[in-house]
Parts: C-alpha cells; sequence; structure tokens
C-alpha cells in the first residue's frame, strides 16, 4: 500500500472500487433485510428489581 498519496488519488481510487462493485436494487436490498430480521434474534434482559 502505497502511504504517500494524496488525498485526490485516495479519493480517484475509492471510486473506482465503489464502480466496480455489484449494483444493489431495491428489491436486494429489501429481501436482505427480511433475511437478517428473520434470522436475528434478541435476548430478553432481564429487569432489575
Amino acid at each position: 500500500m502505497n502511504y504517500n498519496m494524496s488525498f485526490q488519488e485516495r479519493a480517484q481510487l475509492g471510486l473506482e472500487e465503489l464502480s466496480n462493485q455489484t449494483q444493489v436494487t431495491l428489491e436486494i436490498a429489501r429481501q436482505q433485510a427480511e433475511r437478517l430480521k428473520s434470522k436475528s434474534t434478541s435476548k430478553n434482559k432481564k429487569k432489575r428489581d
């Protein structure tokens, strides 16, 4: 990793990485949220007296 990069160069590389990622549609995001919602469990905290 090059530590002597300018902020401009670092921003450009970040944009390139983001452009290479697959696009997430609203439907995919909803499916993921439902999947996480169904898989997650919340622990019941004991109430103090």
